[in-house]
């Protein structure tokens, strides 16, 4: 369904502070805001971007046929041609988008996952519970945007606002009942789900990540706290359960200052959902929990104790959402895990190598000590940082790793811009820091503890997996389900999965 028969005036009805110059009955054939996505008598919003300005397109748009301009700046309006001038572009087009597509977030049930780790896992437990209690749910995240049998590539975790406004209807098309949507930080602060009514939001944690866009913690803090305090509470798009952890110093921040219905999880004692019983294995982990809908047994493939948190905000926003306990036990159990989130190679005669997502101190800090508490003999770390992002992180990086790793291998991650070695040289800041030693590959061979230092991440993978013992762990952490490598300005086909599976063949010969 698409708005071409709305006119602008239905389209810009309840946006604040518009001005109209032009005739505003004019009926709307499409929204962009890629001047080389204007159709005939198409609306083209001009965005001020961080690298570029739509307004420096405004006359490839109208050569393409655009018949309004919507615009933060004034513009005397060409012939034939409305102006629509807004106080803040990114907002008009996150309304008109809604509008366009005519709400498709009043039709399902759209959960807002946020957070700086975990959001992807816990979007898979709830799409394996939706699933296994007979509905049709649809996720947009890190890894890809599906429904069904069909997925799109993520460009970014969560699209703009026109992208998502069009998924969340095709969505709706095909049957989808439920929408997990990750959101991101960037997508709260720059109004991408502004004007979109969320069934229940998720706060997962914070740690550090993505300074180099919001500078320092607490306005990281307050883009995410935007769609509990912000979209969750106030105007005609307000409604839902917050669901906080309450184990994150953060959450309880965020518990004390929402005015909207909330469910808590986690360790802390005072959290509605929280484990009575849990066992960490190799294999996966077991736990009982206590919940407002009585106890549950939980038999997860899932590794370790951050994954019993994704386990506790998933069976909360099921609860939220009105499953049972039956439900959530089955489609927890039948989840056997998220694309790159700690994912598990190698047979059991030889080390156990494990890919992982982890980018930030907090997730890599985290992943090693669950992979600490299942008894591997030694434990080695491959990670990188990327380039062109938060310098800040790449020490803490360096000290999450040595603090829990006999072995560090340090290599590149996304180098983008960046000499890898320049990249490299801040994550060793970290590693000094801890008094941990570099290493030869010789002395590394006879089993010293320290770091190397292998650029090349082909290399590096291949260098852990010949290092490890039959009774080892290997961690390759930064990318997870990436299968790509950023150079410059080149994307090059890079997979940490098919890298370690190489690695171990030669490892099993």
């Amino acid at each position: 369904m698409d708005g071409a028969t709305q006119t602008l005036r239905e389209l810009l009805a309840g946006l604040a502070g518009c001005q109209v110059a032009g005739d505003d009955r004019l009926p709307v054939t499409a929204v962009a805001y890629h001047s080389q996505e204007v159709v005939p008598g198409g609306v083209f919003v001009a965005l001020k971007g961080h690298r570029t300005d739509g307004h420096r397109f405004l006359a490839a748009a109208l050569e393409r046929g655009a018949r309004v301009i919507v615009t933060e700046q004034e513009l005397a309006p060409p012939p034939g041609v409305t102006v629509v001038r807004v106080p803040d572009a990114r907002l008009a087009l996150a309304h008109l988008s809604a509008a366009y597509y005519r709400h498709p977030s009043r039709e399902l049930m759209l959960v807002g996952i946020t957070g700086t780790n975990g959001k992807t896992t816990t979007s898979y437990l709830l799409e394996a519970i939706v699933d296994h209690a007979g509905h049709r749910a649809g996720v947009m995240g890190t890894v890809n945007y599906r429904v069904g049998q069909q997925s799109w590539p993520a460009a970014v975790t969560t699209p703009e606002s026109l992208d998502l406004q069009r998924l969340l209807r095709e969505m709706h098309s095909q049957g989808a009942d439920y929408v997990f949507l990750e959101v991101s930080s960037h997508a709260l602060d720059l109004k991408r789900v502004d004007c979109t009514i969320f069934t229940a939001g998720v706060f997962t944690n914070l740690s550090q990540d993505h300074l180099d866009y919001h500078r320092e913690m607490e306005s990281y803090f307050a883009a995410k706290s935007r769609l509990f305090l912000e979209l969750m509470a106030n105007g005609s798009f307000a409604g839902g359960t917050a669901v906080i952890n309450l184990d994150d110093p953060r959450g309880e921040e965020l518990h004390r200052r929402v005015s909207i219905p909330a469910l808590t999880y986690g360790a802390h004692p005072r959290s509605q959902v929280r484990p009575k019983v849990k066992h960490f294995r190799r294999h996966g982990l077991e736990a009982r929990l206590i919940t407002p809908g009585g106890e549950i047994d939980i038999n997860s493939r899932l590794v370790g104790p951050f994954n019993l948190a994704n386990i506790l905000a998933a069976t909360a926003t099921a609860l939220a959402l009105g499953f049972t306990p039956e439900d959530i036990a089955r489609g927890v159990a039948a989840l056997k895990g998220a694309p790159g989130r700690l994912e598990r190679f190698g047979p059991p005669e030889g080390p156990a190598v494990f890919v992982d997502y982890a980018h930030t101190p907090g997730a890599l800090a985290s992943v090693l000590k669950a992979l600490q508490a299942l008894d591997f003999s030694r434990m080695i770390t491959v990670f990188g940082c990327g380039g062109d992002r938060d310098r800040g992180k790449r020490p803490l990086m360096g000290q999450a790793a040595a603090a829990a790793s006999n072995l560090v291998v340090v290599t590149s991650d996304n180098p983008r811009s960046e000499e890898p070695l320049s990249i490299i040289r801040e994550i060793e800041e970290g590693l000094k820091a801890m008094s941990v030693p570099r290493l030869t590959v010789a002395a590394a061979k006879q089993g010293q503890a320290g770091y190397l230092v292998v650029p090349e991440r082909r290399e590096a993978i291949r260098l852990a997996v010949r290092l490890a013992g039959p009774g080892d762990a290997v961690l390759v952490a930064g990318k997870g389900h990436e299968n790509y490598q950023i150079r410059g300005e080149q994307r090059l086909h890079f997979d940490d999965r098919e890298e370690v599976q190489e690695a171990l063949k030669e490892y099993h010969g």
